[in-house]
């Protein structure tokens, strides 16, 4: 097999994959992780998530939401609570304390429903360009595929992948030629929220 058809072999079983996977209820362990070294489940919510909060025995306080832009939400009785940067379990104990005032040993419960925080941008050489909602952790090769693959003019090699980190635009080279070769097999590089892919 040539090396052009291998690496388009590999991109579309990588689409056959996302696509697959696509409809599938958000788990817990496959939620995405925001930095080096979490453990799997260990998600930070982030904005335009939606999720399920509910109350042990008190079904007036279910409640479906979005996390806003500004990383609130607004639940009853306590008005605007901040959710981003937070895992489900730091909400999920910071809603029951606020709600110690109203009720005795609330039991609540938060649930990702949906994830619309864990987002990709991948520019330049690749046959559609454009900002990638991802559902779960993804590699680099991961997005290049749901972005098409690479178009014929681009520099495989050469790829540049841009991360926020703590307000420092961080830039990282990746191969992709390397990374599809066997001798890479072992290396998985995998994305942030927010990284923009550069394909020169």
């Amino acid at each position: 097999m040539r090396p052009r058809e291998y690496t388009y072999l590999i991109a579309v079983l990588a689409l056959l994959l996302l696509a697959a996977c696509a409809e599938q209820p958000v788990a817990e362990a496959d939620v995405p992780c925001r930095s080096e070294g979490c453990k799997p489940g260990e998600y930070l919510v982030g904005p335009g998530d939606v999720l399920h909060i509910s109350v042990w025995k008190d079904a007036s306080l279910d409640r479906v939401v979005t996390v806003r832009p500004d990383g609130m939400i607004s639940y009853p009785l306590l008005g605007d609570v901040q959710a981003s940067g937070m895992t489900p379990m730091q909400l999920q104990k910071n809603l029951a304390d606020k709600l110690k005032q109203y009720m005795a040993d609330p039991e609540v419960s938060v649930v990702v429903q949906e994830v619309h925080s864990f987002a990709v941008s991948v520019l330049g050489e690749v046959k559609t360009p454009g900002r990638y909602e991802l559902k779960g952790q993804a590699t680099v090769l991961d997005v290049l595929a749901q972005a098409g693959g690479l178009s014929p003019f681009a520099s495989a090699s050469r790829i540049v992948i841009i991360r926020d980190e703590s307000g420092t635009k961080e830039r990282m080279l990746f191969d992709y030629n390397a990374a599809v070769s066997k001798q890479a097999a072992a290396e998985v590089f995998y994305v942030h929220p927010g990284d923009i892919i550069m394909v020169p």
